[in-house]
């Protein structure tokens, strides 16, 4: 596999084609525990970026593997931006860049290249059949919360309005979430979203 070329400065195409509702501001939590996870995650940050335009994104977290099957820790980050995408055509450039990443259908507890979840999008509450807006075990997982709430700690999130940094601090400290920096470079602009 060629060296990936780093651009960071460049300017990122946005996707044409958008909804005719108002822009929302929309999260995505990545995480990857195959391969080289830091290195993949970023990889889906700067393709989500080219796909979307500019996206903040938080520092890394390592945490164990939620699964029966034994497998590495897993890094998670989350990435936040603005669109007018309907939330079915954000899920589907997410399930792209996953498939791009590597991940292949596999057991729900597998190991995984790459991982990448449509939390939320506005205050938007809605259940699609391939979609739950806000996911529905956002509220269960401190790996998922803490870099959410490290990017917006005072988003109001449906259905209550409780903020991403208090229902982070109503999860607790049971999961062990370990905060690291980014050794590659972050790839799309930490101040979109």
């Amino acid at each position: 596999m060629a060296p990936r070329k780093k651009s960071p400065k460049r300017k990122r195409p946005t996707l044409k084609k958008t909804t005719n509702s108002a822009e929302s501001r929309f999260a995505l939590g990545l995480g990857a525990n195959l391969g080289r996870p830091e290195e993949t995650l970023a990889e889906a940050i700067d393709q989500l970026a080219a796909a979307l335009g500019p996206l903040r994104v938080a520092a890394l977290y390592r945490s164990p593997a939620i699964s029966p099957i034994r497998q590495p820790d897993f890094l998670n980050t989350a990435v936040t931006g603005i669109t007018a995408l309907a939330p079915s055509l954000l899920l589907a450039i997410a399930k792209r860049i996953e498939f791009n990443g590597g991940r292949r259908l596999a057991a729900r507890w597998a190991p995984r290249p790459l991982d990448i979840d449509l939390l939320l999008v506005g205050s938007q509450s809605r259940h699609y059949p391939e979609l739950t807006l806000p996911h529905p075990r956002l509220r269960l997982r401190r790996f998922v919360l803490a870099p959410l709430a490290e990017l917006h700690p005072d988003w109001a999130l449906p259905p209550d309005g409780q903020t991403a940094a208090a229902l982070l601090h109503a999860v607790g400290q049971e999961e062990t979430v370990v905060k690291l920096d980014w050794t590659e470079p972050r790839l799309a602009s930490p101040t979109a979203g």
